[in-house]
């Protein structure tokens, strides 16, 4: 991870935050420039879980940057090919809908928008609820899409949610290794 720059990109599903905080931490450690990104809902939102203003403290602390919240400060990426790689963690199942849609509305969605174009990776780290319901066309759809790779998931409570799926968040370094390197990491589903 040495010297890479990566973007670090969170969509609303709070109660994962403390689990990609985590893993931004550790590319820090490892030698990576991390630039945090953040959704709308994830800028504003104040939840059990977190509140913004303290989300974007620990992001800063954590990284040395403030967050992009808005359009115009990911817009650079693209032309300036600011990022090797792109992390959203968490990626809610509305993200991976308007990813696998190309819809590109919010600032994660640009940012991962302006990677694809310029042939740079965009690792996806899920946490939804409809993962094997309403949201699993979209991951199929990810799964098929040129430098659009998956960190590895699994069913996070099988029995009291049946269709909620999270990304094994701890194998987030190693699957961004092997994004930046082309490769889909596997086995995808856990």
């Amino acid at each position: 991870m040495q010297g890479a720059r990566i973007g670090f990109a969170l969509t609303g599903s709070f109660c994962t935050f403390d689990k990609a905080l985590f893993q931004a931490k550790a590319l820090v450690e490892a030698g990576a420039t991390v630039r945090p990104i953040l959704s709308y809902h994830t800028n504003q939102l104040d939840t059990r879980f977190y509140r913004a203003e303290d989300l974007r403290r620990d992001l800063e602390e954590i990284t040395g940057f403030a967050p992009w919240t808005t359009l115009g400060e990911v817009e650079p990426i693209g032309p300036q090919k600011l990022l090797d790689l792109l992390i959203i963690a968490p990626c809610t199942g509305n993200s991976l809908a308007k990813l696998a849609a190309g819809i590109a509305d919010t600032p994660v969605l640009l940012a991962a928008k302006s990677q694809v174009r310029n042939k740079r990776p965009v690792l996806v780290a899920i946490s939804t609820n409809d993962g094997l319901a309403n949201a699993a066309k979209n991951i199929g759809l990810l799964l098929n899409m040129r430098n659009i790779y998956l960190a590895p998931f699994a069913q996070d409570d099988p029995t009291n949610k049946p269709t909620s799926l999270v990304a094994k968040f701890e194998r987030i370094p190693e699957a961004a290794l092997a994004a930046m390197a082309g490769e889909q990491m596997q086995p995808v589903l856990e």
